[in-house]
């Protein structure tokens, strides 16, 4: 690991229980996301996703506690093909890599005037 780093934000939502919150420029490999559940509603959505991109770094609703994820791409051969393990054609996941690029927190479902902290550790 090379110069690992934490970048966070705590994300409030409005009166209809959404909110858009970025995470200031960065820049590695993405190892990890952390959601801190403060009082969001029970069912909270999230879509977090490469502003530059839209590439999804982390989508998933219903969430009702805090919880680690640690979001991998697929890989792919020079030719375009997915890389696959062996005949069984089970994907090769690696992490994925931001470049000077923010990162777009959605929030849906959260609840009236609601908060929940997102830290993303890049390597």
């Amino acid at each position: 690991m090379s110069n690992p780093h934490r970048k966070s934000a705590t994300v409030t939502t409005a009166a209809d229980g959404t909110a858009t919150a970025y995470i200031p420029v960065v820049s590695g490999r993405l190892s990890q996301i952390r959601y801190v559940k403060d009082d969001y509603a029970a069912g909270v959505d999230f879509t977090i996703t490469n502003e530059t991109t839209g590439e999804t770094l982390w989508t998933e609703a219903d969430v009702n506690a805090s919880v680690t994820v640690a979001p991998r791409q697929p890989t792919h051969g020079t030719d375009g093909a997915a890389a696959l393990y062996a005949a069984a054609g089970t994907a090769v996941n690696d992490q994925i890599v931001l470049v000077n690029d923010r990162i777009k927190i959605a929030i849906a479902q959260g609840g009236d005037s609601k908060s929940g902290t997102f830290h993303f550790t890049l390597e």
